[in-house]
Protein backbone atom coordinates (compact mmCIF):
# COMPACT_ATOMS: atom_id res chain seq x y z
CA UNK A 1 0.00 0.00 0.00
CA UNK A 2 1.34 3.73 -0.65
CA UNK A 3 2.50 5.05 1.96
CA UNK A 4 -0.14 8.42 1.27
CA UNK A 5 -3.01 6.07 1.62
CA UNK A 6 -1.56 4.44 4.30
CA UNK A 7 -1.05 7.50 6.65
CA UNK A 8 -3.95 9.71 5.10
CA UNK A 9 -4.56 12.31 6.62
CA UNK A 10 -1.14 12.55 7.86
CA UNK A 11 1.49 14.20 5.50
CA UNK A 12 4.73 13.09 5.19
CA UNK A 13 8.25 14.45 3.82
CA UNK A 14 9.65 12.62 0.99
CA UNK A 15 8.14 10.15 -1.72
CA UNK A 16 5.48 8.38 -1.82
CA UNK A 17 7.29 4.80 -1.23
CA UNK A 18 5.24 1.49 -1.13
CA UNK A 19 4.76 -0.32 2.42
CA UNK A 20 4.57 -3.64 3.22
CA UNK A 21 4.99 -4.00 6.53
CA UNK A 22 4.53 -1.86 10.07
CA UNK A 23 7.14 -2.34 13.03
CA UNK A 24 7.93 -0.91 16.54
CA UNK A 25 10.90 -3.10 16.98
CA UNK A 26 14.43 -2.48 14.84
CA UNK A 27 15.01 -6.01 14.62
CA UNK A 28 11.99 -7.45 12.37
CA UNK A 29 12.42 -4.21 9.74
CA UNK A 30 12.93 -4.91 6.08
CA UNK A 31 12.91 -3.70 3.11
CA UNK A 32 8.90 -1.99 2.49
CA UNK A 33 8.76 -1.50 6.52
CA UNK A 34 7.39 1.61 8.07
CA UNK A 35 9.22 1.89 11.04
CA UNK A 36 7.65 3.71 14.27
CA UNK A 37 10.26 5.45 16.33
CA UNK A 38 8.06 5.51 19.82
CA UNK A 39 9.51 6.79 23.12
CA UNK A 40 9.14 4.33 25.94
CA UNK A 41 9.85 4.27 29.85
CA UNK A 42 12.43 1.97 29.30
CA UNK A 43 13.66 2.12 25.73
CA UNK A 44 13.23 4.73 22.72
CA UNK A 45 12.68 4.12 19.68
CA UNK A 46 14.30 7.05 17.84
CA UNK A 47 17.64 5.68 18.77
CA UNK A 48 16.64 2.65 17.08
CA UNK A 49 16.21 4.58 13.82
CA UNK A 50 19.73 4.00 12.28
CA UNK A 51 19.53 0.55 12.34
CA UNK A 52 15.99 0.48 10.80
CA UNK A 53 17.26 2.23 8.39
CA UNK A 54 20.44 -0.04 7.55
CA UNK A 55 18.07 -2.85 7.71
CA UNK A 56 15.99 -1.20 4.74
CA UNK A 57 13.19 0.59 6.39
CA UNK A 58 11.58 3.18 3.87
CA UNK A 59 9.70 5.34 5.88
CA UNK A 60 9.62 6.48 9.53
CA UNK A 61 6.85 7.23 12.37
CA UNK A 62 8.51 9.78 15.40
CA UNK A 63 7.48 12.76 17.00
CA UNK A 64 8.34 15.95 15.33
CA UNK A 65 11.97 17.73 14.89
CA UNK A 66 14.05 14.67 13.65
CA UNK A 67 16.35 15.21 10.23
CA UNK A 68 16.11 12.20 8.13
CA UNK A 69 16.71 11.23 3.98
CA UNK A 70 13.57 8.76 3.93
CA UNK A 71 10.06 9.27 3.93
CA UNK A 72 9.39 10.67 7.83
CA UNK A 73 5.82 11.65 9.22
CA UNK A 74 6.28 13.54 12.28
CA UNK A 75 3.34 12.90 14.25
CA UNK A 76 2.67 14.64 18.08
CA UNK A 77 1.12 11.18 19.20
CA UNK A 78 3.04 8.37 17.30
CA UNK A 79 1.22 5.39 19.41
CA UNK A 80 -1.96 6.85 18.48
CA UNK A 81 -0.61 7.10 14.75
CA UNK A 82 0.89 3.52 15.13
CA UNK A 83 -2.32 1.85 15.97
CA UNK A 84 -4.22 3.84 13.53
CA UNK A 85 -1.63 3.04 10.34
CA UNK A 86 -1.33 -1.24 11.94
CA UNK A 87 -5.41 -1.15 11.34
CA UNK A 88 -5.54 -0.45 7.79
CA UNK A 89 -2.04 -2.76 7.08
CA UNK A 90 -3.55 -5.70 8.90
CA UNK A 91 -7.36 -5.00 7.97
CA UNK A 92 -10.63 -6.99 9.39
CA UNK A 93 -11.93 -8.27 12.81
CA UNK A 94 -14.10 -10.56 13.57
CA UNK A 95 -17.77 -8.87 13.98
CA UNK A 96 -17.97 -8.98 17.84
CA UNK A 97 -15.50 -7.60 20.11
CA UNK A 98 -15.81 -7.12 23.51
CA UNK A 99 -13.11 -5.71 26.03
CA UNK A 100 -12.45 -6.28 29.52
CA UNK A 101 -10.27 -4.20 31.89
CA UNK A 102 -9.89 -4.12 35.53
CA UNK A 103 -7.29 -4.49 37.96
CA UNK A 104 -8.33 -8.56 38.55
CA UNK A 105 -10.25 -10.87 36.88
CA UNK A 106 -9.50 -9.95 33.05
CA UNK A 107 -8.13 -13.47 31.62
CA UNK A 108 -10.27 -15.73 33.44
CA UNK A 109 -13.35 -13.87 32.42
CA UNK A 110 -12.92 -13.36 28.70
CA UNK A 111 -11.94 -17.35 29.03
CA UNK A 112 -15.36 -18.02 30.90
CA UNK A 113 -17.20 -15.64 28.21
CA UNK A 114 -15.62 -17.61 25.15
CA UNK A 115 -16.65 -21.13 26.52
CA UNK A 116 -20.53 -19.00 27.37
CA UNK A 117 -20.35 -18.19 23.89
CA UNK A 118 -19.06 -21.47 22.30
CA UNK A 119 -21.93 -22.92 24.18
CA UNK A 120 -24.08 -21.27 22.31
CA UNK A 121 -22.80 -22.82 19.08
CA UNK A 122 -20.92 -19.39 18.31
CA UNK A 123 -17.29 -19.81 16.52
CA UNK A 124 -15.30 -17.57 19.48
CA UNK A 125 -12.00 -16.70 20.53
CA UNK A 126 -10.38 -14.69 23.45
CA UNK A 127 -6.65 -13.46 24.33
CA UNK A 128 -4.56 -11.52 26.96
CA UNK A 129 -2.29 -12.42 29.51
CA UNK A 130 -2.83 -16.11 28.32
CA UNK A 131 -2.67 -15.49 24.74
CA UNK A 132 -4.99 -16.49 22.12
CA UNK A 133 -7.46 -19.43 23.08
CA UNK A 134 -10.04 -20.93 19.92
CA UNK A 135 -11.67 -24.26 20.38
CA UNK A 136 -8.74 -26.07 19.18
CA UNK A 137 -6.10 -24.06 19.54
CA UNK A 138 -3.83 -21.96 21.18
CA UNK A 139 -1.29 -19.13 20.22
CA UNK A 140 1.39 -17.42 22.47
CA UNK A 141 1.42 -14.03 22.91
CA UNK A 142 4.14 -11.60 24.69
CA UNK A 143 1.52 -9.00 26.26
CA UNK A 144 -1.70 -9.11 28.45
CA UNK A 145 -2.89 -6.18 25.06
CA UNK A 146 -0.53 -6.99 22.31
CA UNK A 147 1.21 -4.21 20.49
CA UNK A 148 -1.06 -2.85 18.04
CA UNK A 149 0.75 -4.78 14.97
CA UNK A 150 0.57 -7.46 16.56
CA UNK A 151 -3.17 -7.32 18.20
CA UNK A 152 -4.58 -6.65 14.45
CA UNK A 153 -2.80 -9.00 12.54
CA UNK A 154 -4.35 -11.50 15.16
CA UNK A 155 -7.89 -10.18 15.04
CA UNK A 156 -7.18 -10.67 10.59
CA UNK A 157 -6.52 -13.56 11.67
CA UNK A 158 -9.01 -14.80 13.68
CA UNK A 159 -11.22 -13.13 11.20
CA UNK A 160 -9.60 -15.18 8.05
CA UNK A 161 -10.53 -18.55 10.34
CA UNK A 162 -14.40 -17.90 10.86
CA UNK A 163 -14.48 -16.89 14.18
CA UNK A 164 -17.32 -13.96 14.51
CA UNK A 165 -16.93 -13.53 18.81
CA UNK A 166 -13.95 -12.08 19.97
CA UNK A 167 -13.20 -11.33 24.00
CA UNK A 168 -9.99 -9.56 24.94
CA UNK A 169 -8.23 -7.90 27.85
CA UNK A 170 -7.46 -4.08 27.91
CA UNK A 171 -4.43 -3.87 30.26
CA UNK A 172 -4.01 -0.46 31.59
CA UNK A 173 -0.21 -0.11 30.14
CA UNK A 174 -1.75 -1.42 26.65
CA UNK A 175 -4.86 1.69 26.80
CA UNK A 176 -2.72 4.46 27.99
CA UNK A 177 -0.19 3.66 24.88
CA UNK A 178 -3.10 3.81 22.31
CA UNK A 179 -2.79 0.29 21.56
CA UNK A 180 -6.60 -0.49 20.87
CA UNK A 181 -7.27 2.85 19.95
CA UNK A 182 -8.37 1.55 16.24
CA UNK A 183 -10.40 -1.57 17.38
CA UNK A 184 -13.90 -1.45 17.12
CA UNK A 185 -16.24 -1.87 20.88
CA UNK A 186 -18.99 -3.87 20.64
CA UNK A 187 -19.59 -4.02 24.51
CA UNK A 188 -17.15 -3.69 27.19
CA UNK A 189 -16.71 -4.98 30.71
CA UNK A 190 -15.00 -3.73 34.21
CA UNK A 191 -13.72 -6.02 37.09
CA UNK A 192 -12.20 -4.12 39.91
CA UNK A 193 -9.30 -1.61 40.56
CA UNK A 194 -6.89 -2.28 42.96
CA UNK A 195 -3.52 -1.21 43.69
CA UNK A 196 -1.33 -2.62 40.75
CA UNK A 197 1.41 -1.05 38.38
CA UNK A 198 2.28 1.38 40.50
CA UNK A 199 5.78 1.14 38.79
CA UNK A 200 4.20 2.64 35.43
CA UNK A 201 0.96 5.18 36.78
CA UNK A 202 2.06 7.74 39.15
CA UNK A 203 -0.84 7.28 41.33
CA UNK A 204 -4.32 5.51 41.30
CA UNK A 205 -5.87 8.36 39.76
CA UNK A 206 -3.73 7.76 36.57
CA UNK A 207 -4.23 4.65 36.66
CA UNK A 208 -8.53 4.33 37.06
CA UNK A 209 -8.52 7.44 34.15
CA UNK A 210 -6.48 4.77 32.19
CA UNK A 211 -8.87 2.38 32.33
CA UNK A 212 -11.73 4.67 31.67
CA UNK A 213 -10.38 5.29 28.16
CA UNK A 214 -11.58 2.14 27.57
CA UNK A 215 -15.58 3.18 28.32
CA UNK A 216 -15.40 7.07 27.53
CA UNK A 217 -13.05 7.11 24.50
CA UNK A 218 -13.04 3.35 23.04
CA UNK A 219 -16.26 2.10 23.38
CA UNK A 220 -19.53 3.34 21.21
CA UNK A 221 -22.52 4.99 23.39
CA UNK A 222 -24.67 2.83 22.11
CA UNK A 223 -22.27 -0.17 23.00
CA UNK A 224 -23.32 -1.94 26.55
CA UNK A 225 -21.23 -1.92 29.39
CA UNK A 226 -20.72 -4.82 32.11
CA UNK A 227 -19.66 -3.26 35.31
CA UNK A 228 -18.69 -5.06 38.64
CA UNK A 229 -20.01 -2.79 40.99
CA UNK A 230 -18.69 -3.77 44.25
CA UNK A 231 -16.05 -1.16 45.23
CA UNK A 232 -15.88 2.62 44.92
CA UNK A 233 -14.42 2.49 41.26
CA UNK A 234 -16.70 0.39 39.76
CA UNK A 235 -19.72 2.70 40.84
CA UNK A 236 -18.18 5.56 39.54
CA UNK A 237 -17.20 4.10 36.32
CA UNK A 238 -21.08 3.50 36.02
CA UNK A 239 -21.98 6.91 36.92
CA UNK A 240 -19.48 8.24 34.06
CA UNK A 241 -20.98 5.50 31.80
CA UNK A 242 -24.77 6.42 32.36
CA UNK A 243 -23.64 10.12 31.87
CA UNK A 244 -22.14 9.50 28.48
CA UNK A 245 -25.44 7.66 27.91
CA UNK A 246 -24.39 4.17 27.70
CA UNK A 247 -26.36 1.23 28.53
CA UNK A 248 -25.12 -0.18 32.03
CA UNK A 249 -25.19 -3.72 33.51
CA UNK A 250 -24.70 -3.43 36.79
CA UNK A 251 -23.27 -7.00 38.32
CA UNK A 252 -21.96 -8.39 41.22
CA UNK A 253 -22.88 -9.05 44.80
CA UNK A 254 -24.42 -5.23 44.73
CA UNK A 255 -25.59 -5.74 41.47
CA UNK A 256 -29.08 -4.49 40.57
CA UNK A 257 -28.97 -6.05 36.92
CA UNK A 258 -26.99 -9.07 37.84
CA UNK A 259 -27.37 -9.85 41.62
CA UNK A 260 -25.50 -12.54 43.11
CA UNK A 261 -27.89 -13.68 45.97
CA UNK A 262 -26.35 -16.95 47.81
CA UNK A 263 -23.62 -18.46 47.62
CA UNK A 264 -22.78 -22.42 49.67
CA UNK A 265 -19.42 -23.61 48.75
CA UNK A 266 -18.85 -27.54 48.34
CA UNK A 267 -15.53 -29.18 48.55
CA UNK A 268 -14.92 -28.55 44.35
CA UNK A 269 -17.72 -25.99 43.47
CA UNK A 270 -19.98 -23.67 44.66
CA UNK A 271 -24.08 -23.67 44.58
CA UNK A 272 -25.28 -19.95 43.86
CA UNK A 273 -28.19 -18.26 43.97
CA UNK A 274 -28.26 -15.49 41.12
CA UNK A 275 -30.93 -12.99 40.63
CA UNK A 276 -30.63 -11.74 36.48
CA UNK A 277 -33.08 -8.80 35.60
CA UNK A 278 -35.54 -10.32 38.51
CA UNK A 279 -35.52 -13.78 37.72
CA UNK A 280 -33.98 -16.11 40.13
CA UNK A 281 -31.70 -19.59 39.04
CA UNK A 282 -29.61 -21.70 40.96
CA UNK A 283 -26.52 -22.33 39.82
CA UNK A 284 -23.79 -25.23 39.98
CA UNK A 285 -20.71 -23.79 39.92
CA UNK A 286 -17.93 -26.05 39.26
CA UNK A 287 -14.66 -23.65 40.50
CA UNK A 288 -13.36 -22.90 44.06
CA UNK A 289 -13.19 -19.07 45.31
CA UNK A 290 -15.57 -16.28 45.58
CA UNK A 291 -13.85 -14.54 42.78
CA UNK A 292 -14.15 -16.93 39.99
CA UNK A 293 -18.07 -16.13 41.10
CA UNK A 294 -17.85 -12.55 39.94
CA UNK A 295 -15.65 -13.62 36.67
CA UNK A 296 -18.29 -15.58 36.00
CA UNK A 297 -21.15 -13.36 36.59
CA UNK A 298 -19.08 -10.70 34.24
CA UNK A 299 -19.17 -13.02 31.45
CA UNK A 300 -22.84 -13.75 31.73
CA UNK A 301 -23.63 -10.41 31.23
CA UNK A 302 -21.29 -9.55 28.39
CA UNK A 303 -22.94 -13.49 26.85
CA UNK A 304 -26.07 -11.44 27.29
CA UNK A 305 -25.62 -8.54 25.98
CA UNK A 306 -23.70 -9.95 22.61
CA UNK A 307 -26.60 -12.05 21.90
CA UNK A 308 -26.81 -15.15 24.19
CA UNK A 309 -30.12 -16.27 25.53
CA UNK A 310 -30.11 -15.85 29.02
CA UNK A 311 -31.08 -19.51 29.82
CA UNK A 312 -28.28 -20.63 27.54
CA UNK A 313 -25.86 -18.57 29.19
CA UNK A 314 -26.58 -19.61 32.76
CA UNK A 315 -26.43 -23.47 31.94
CA UNK A 316 -23.24 -22.58 30.52
CA UNK A 317 -22.00 -21.50 33.83
CA UNK A 318 -22.42 -24.93 34.95
CA UNK A 319 -19.69 -26.51 32.86
CA UNK A 320 -17.37 -23.89 32.51
CA UNK A 321 -13.59 -25.18 33.00
CA UNK A 322 -11.01 -23.28 34.62
CA UNK A 323 -8.17 -20.98 33.75
CA UNK A 324 -4.81 -21.59 33.86
CA UNK A 325 -2.82 -20.53 36.70
CA UNK A 326 -6.18 -19.24 37.95
CA UNK A 327 -6.82 -21.39 41.18
CA UNK A 328 -5.39 -24.31 38.83
CA UNK A 329 -5.58 -27.70 40.77
CA UNK A 330 -2.03 -28.58 40.95
CA UNK A 331 -2.19 -31.91 42.32
CA UNK A 332 -2.88 -33.43 46.00
CA UNK A 333 -0.62 -34.22 48.72
CA UNK A 334 -0.53 -38.47 49.58
CA UNK A 335 -3.36 -37.03 52.17
CA UNK A 336 -5.64 -35.97 49.97
CA UNK A 337 -4.73 -32.35 50.38
CA UNK A 338 -5.19 -29.64 47.44
CA UNK A 339 -2.34 -28.07 46.16
CA UNK A 340 -3.39 -24.81 44.32
CA UNK A 341 -1.44 -22.59 42.08
CA UNK A 342 -2.65 -19.11 41.44
CA UNK A 343 -1.49 -15.73 39.85
CA UNK A 344 -2.90 -13.23 42.71
CA UNK A 345 0.21 -10.87 42.60
CA UNK A 346 -1.39 -7.89 44.45
CA UNK A 347 -2.84 -7.18 47.85
CA UNK A 348 -6.17 -7.28 46.51
CA UNK A 349 -5.75 -10.13 44.52
CA UNK A 350 -4.25 -12.00 47.57
CA UNK A 351 -7.27 -10.93 50.10
CA UNK A 352 -10.17 -12.35 47.43
CA UNK A 353 -8.12 -15.32 47.01
CA UNK A 354 -7.26 -16.28 50.34
CA UNK A 355 -10.87 -15.71 51.22
CA UNK A 356 -11.71 -17.66 48.73
CA UNK A 357 -10.13 -20.76 49.27
CA UNK A 358 -10.66 -20.42 53.38
CA UNK A 359 -14.64 -21.41 53.23
CA UNK A 360 -13.96 -24.66 51.04
CA UNK A 361 -10.64 -25.38 53.64
CA UNK A 362 -11.47 -27.44 57.16
CA UNK A 363 -7.81 -27.76 58.21
CA UNK A 364 -4.88 -25.11 57.66
CA UNK A 365 -4.56 -22.75 54.42
CA UNK A 366 -0.92 -22.67 54.07
CA UNK A 367 0.29 -20.07 51.34
CA UNK A 368 3.86 -20.14 49.33
CA UNK A 369 4.35 -16.48 47.60
CA UNK A 370 6.74 -13.22 47.24
CA UNK A 371 7.01 -10.04 45.15
CA UNK A 372 8.01 -9.16 41.91
CA UNK A 373 11.09 -7.53 41.37
CA UNK A 374 11.31 -3.68 39.65
CA UNK A 375 7.73 -3.22 40.25
CA UNK A 376 5.32 -1.26 42.85
CA UNK A 377 7.87 -1.46 46.42
CA UNK A 378 4.95 -0.43 48.28
CA UNK A 379 2.58 -3.28 48.49
CA UNK A 380 5.23 -5.89 49.15
CA UNK A 381 4.39 -5.21 53.24
CA UNK A 382 0.74 -5.21 52.24
CA UNK A 383 1.01 -8.44 50.36
CA UNK A 384 2.68 -10.04 53.74
CA UNK A 385 -0.21 -8.65 56.05
CA UNK A 386 -2.61 -10.03 53.93
CA UNK A 387 -1.15 -13.76 54.08
CA UNK A 388 -0.21 -12.91 57.78
CA UNK A 389 -4.21 -11.95 58.20
CA UNK A 390 -5.75 -14.71 56.30
CA UNK A 391 -3.43 -17.98 56.01
CA UNK A 392 -2.62 -20.09 59.00
CA UNK A 393 1.00 -20.27 57.91
CA UNK A 394 2.99 -18.30 55.08
CA UNK A 395 5.92 -19.12 53.57
CA UNK A 396 7.77 -16.03 51.87
CA UNK A 397 9.69 -17.03 48.72
CA UNK A 398 11.49 -15.44 45.73
CA UNK A 399 8.30 -14.19 42.68
CA UNK A 400 10.05 -12.69 39.57
CA UNK A 401 13.28 -10.52 41.58
CA UNK A 402 14.23 -9.08 37.72
CA UNK A 403 17.23 -6.93 38.54
CA UNK A 404 17.01 -6.55 42.41
CA UNK A 405 17.87 -8.39 45.29
CA UNK A 406 15.84 -10.64 45.73
CA UNK A 407 17.06 -10.73 49.77
CA UNK A 408 15.62 -7.13 49.94
CA UNK A 409 12.33 -8.10 48.62
CA UNK A 410 11.69 -10.98 50.73
CA UNK A 411 12.64 -8.65 53.51
CA UNK A 412 10.07 -6.00 53.01
CA UNK A 413 7.64 -8.79 52.51
CA UNK A 414 8.44 -9.87 55.73
CA UNK A 415 7.59 -6.61 57.29
CA UNK A 416 3.72 -7.59 56.93
CA UNK A 417 3.81 -11.20 57.91
CA UNK A 418 7.05 -11.46 60.59
CA UNK A 419 6.22 -14.79 61.61
CA UNK A 420 6.02 -16.51 57.96
CA UNK A 421 9.14 -18.74 56.93
CA UNK A 422 11.74 -17.90 54.42
CA UNK A 423 13.17 -19.85 51.71
CA UNK A 424 14.36 -17.90 48.85
CA UNK A 425 14.69 -20.97 46.63
CA UNK A 426 10.96 -21.32 44.67
CA UNK A 427 11.23 -24.77 44.63
CA UNK A 428 12.20 -25.61 47.75
CA UNK A 429 9.59 -23.35 49.36
CA UNK A 430 6.89 -25.03 47.25
CA UNK A 431 8.53 -28.90 48.43
CA UNK A 432 8.41 -27.31 52.03
CA UNK A 433 4.72 -26.13 52.33
CA UNK A 434 3.98 -29.74 50.78
CA UNK A 435 5.57 -31.49 53.41
CA UNK A 436 3.88 -29.21 56.03
CA UNK A 437 -0.12 -30.32 54.41
CA UNK A 438 -2.01 -32.38 56.72
CA UNK A 439 -4.91 -34.22 55.64
CA UNK A 440 -7.75 -31.70 55.94
CA UNK A 441 -5.23 -28.79 54.61
CA UNK A 442 -4.73 -26.70 51.25
CA UNK A 443 -1.60 -25.33 50.38
CA UNK A 444 -1.79 -22.32 48.15
CA UNK A 445 1.16 -20.79 45.52
CA UNK A 446 0.62 -17.34 44.54
CA UNK A 447 2.31 -14.83 42.29
CA UNK A 448 3.47 -16.32 39.55
CA UNK A 449 0.37 -18.67 38.23
CA UNK A 450 0.59 -19.54 34.39
CA UNK A 451 4.01 -18.51 33.81
CA UNK A 452 6.80 -20.72 32.57
CA UNK A 453 9.57 -18.66 33.56
CA UNK A 454 11.56 -16.91 36.62
CA UNK A 455 13.00 -14.16 35.81
CA UNK A 456 16.28 -13.26 37.51
CA UNK A 457 18.39 -10.58 36.32
CA UNK A 458 17.72 -10.10 32.95
CA UNK A 459 17.17 -13.99 31.94
CA UNK A 460 14.06 -16.20 32.12
CA UNK A 461 15.25 -19.38 33.92
CA UNK A 462 12.39 -22.08 33.30
CA UNK A 463 10.06 -22.34 35.68
CA UNK A 464 6.67 -23.38 36.56
CA UNK A 465 5.05 -23.82 40.13
CA UNK A 466 2.36 -26.67 38.57
CA UNK A 467 5.45 -28.04 37.18
CA UNK A 468 7.37 -28.19 40.39
CA UNK A 469 4.46 -29.41 42.27
CA UNK A 470 4.41 -32.86 40.07
CA UNK A 471 8.19 -32.99 40.33
CA UNK A 472 8.02 -33.03 44.73
CA UNK A 473 4.59 -34.83 44.85
CA UNK A 474 6.62 -38.06 41.93
CA UNK A 475 9.88 -37.63 44.56
CA UNK A 476 7.95 -37.93 47.36
CA UNK A 477 6.38 -41.00 45.76
CA UNK A 478 8.77 -42.71 45.30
Amino acid sequence: MKLSKLIAPLIFDGPDVEITNLSADSRTVSEGTLFAALPGTVLDGRDYIQSALDSGASAILSTPGLDLDVPYIASENPRLDYSKIASRLYAGQPKTLVAMTGTNGKSSTVEFLRQIWAHAGIKAACFGTLGVSYEGGYIPLSHTTPDAVVLHQTLAKLKEMGVTHVAMEASSHGLKQYRLDSVSVTASGFSNLTQDHFDYHPDVDDYFSSKVRLFTELTPTDAPVVINVNDEYGQKLAKICEDRGQRVIRAGWAGEDIRIDEVMPRSASQSIDLIVEGKRYKVELPLVGEFQILNAVAALGLARETGVDTDTAVEALTKLTGVAGRLEMAGRSKDGAPILVDFAHTEDGLDKLLRSVRPHTMGRMIIVFGCGGDRDPNKRPKMGAMAAKHADFAIVTDDNPRTEDAASIRKAVLQGCPDAEEIGDRASAIRFGINLLGPKDCLIIAGKGHEQGQIVGDKVIPFSDVEQVKIALTEMAA
